[in-house]
């Protein structure tokens, strides 16, 4: 048998659900997702990865700026729904949407709930240096992220995981969760765990000025910041050539032994050997404004930096 089913998802992360959810049998009657936004050279309209999915699958797709109208919430009931499934979908559900389905609303999180509650659970836990992490489908309730949990699974966070990598393996491994998800809530053998009250953390969004290198931190946990906003937004260093800030990303560095004043270049042999405020950080990649990723022996080409030299 296949649920009637409504998906509610906005980026990349939700395209592996749908798919999942679709390859299952389920009857996806709706995808709702963000609005169109504006994005590229010429500020055209851009769908969302999941409305594009669904517009290649011949899914009806809704793009509701809010769904707290009256208009918009009849329209959600009238789908008749069994369940609906929501994945990064970015809007808030009024109480009368959680309500309308028969089996209520499933979410897919990409963390080991309660810890790292909303916005960039991924990224919260490599920069903080979690251990593992993991991804966990429960039935939403009105706060954030408070919901019951129904069914988890745990991940460990490889030393090299970027947001990125770790982004792709827990979209992959939540698809598969949900689906098994829904396959135990057809049988009605779905049990619901409260989450605990202890060690609750918020995973708020990743602010620009956030994604500054300071290199006074140690090595240690540097290597955690960058890995954890590789690939977006990336963390940056600036520096400064005659009287003019050009910012620089770091793409890959590790830790490694050495000792300065923070911020200052150890070495420029097979990358740039930095000072942090224990131990130092060796880059390997990295990328200019305005220029492609580069390998720090390109790099520093056509951007030289001096042994000795102290960055802000």
């Amino acid at each position: 048998m296949s649920l009637r089913i409504a998906f509610m998802g906005t980026p990349e992360f939700s395209v592996s659900v749908l798919a999942e959810l679709l390859g299952a049998g389920h009857e996806v009657v709706a995808v709702y997702s963000q609005p169109p936004r504006k994005a590229g050279r010429g500020m055209a309209e851009q769908p969302s990865p999941v409305h594009r999915f669904a517009q290649s699958h011949g899914l009806v797709v809704r793009t509701p700026v809010s769904l707290k109208s009256p208009e918009e919430q009849q329209a959600f009931a009238d789908l008749d729904l069994d369940v609906a499934i929501v994945v990064a979908y970015g809007l808030i559900l009024p109480k009368a949407i959680l309500e309308a389905p028969r089996l209520g609303c499933l979410n897919l999180h990409a963390s080991l709930l309660p810890r790292w509650r909303g916005a960039a659970p991924i990224q919260r836990a490599i920069m903080a240096g979690d251990a593992e992490t993991g991804v966990m489908v429960m039935q939403m309730d009105e706060g954030l992220d408070t919901g019951p949990v129904l069914l988890a699974e745990h991940v460990l966070i490889a030393p090299t995981a970027t947001s990125g990598s770790l982004h792709d393996e827990l979209s992959h491994i939540g698809a598969s969760l949900m689906v098994r998800a829904l396959a135990a809530l057809e049988r009605g053998s779905l049990h619901a765990t409260p989450q605990p009250d202890e060690g609750v953390t918020y995973a708020k969004k990743i602010g620009k000025e956030e994604a500054r290198i300071e290199w006074s931190r140690p090595a240690s946990e540097l290597d955690c910041h960058i890995r954890g906003l590789t690939p977006f937004p990336g963390a940056f260093f600036e520096v400064t050539r005659d009287g003019l800030a050009t910012r620089v990303k770091i793409l890959r560095a590790s830790p490694t032994g050495g000792q300065g004043a923070a911020g200052e270049i150890l070495s420029l042999d097979g990358g740039i050997t930095i000072a942090c405020g224990d131990g130092a950080l060796k880059i390997t990649d990295l990328q200019r404004a305005g220029k492609g990723p580069m390998r720090a022996d390109d790099f520093l080409r056509g951007f030289p930096f001096v042994k000795g030299e102290r960055l802000a």
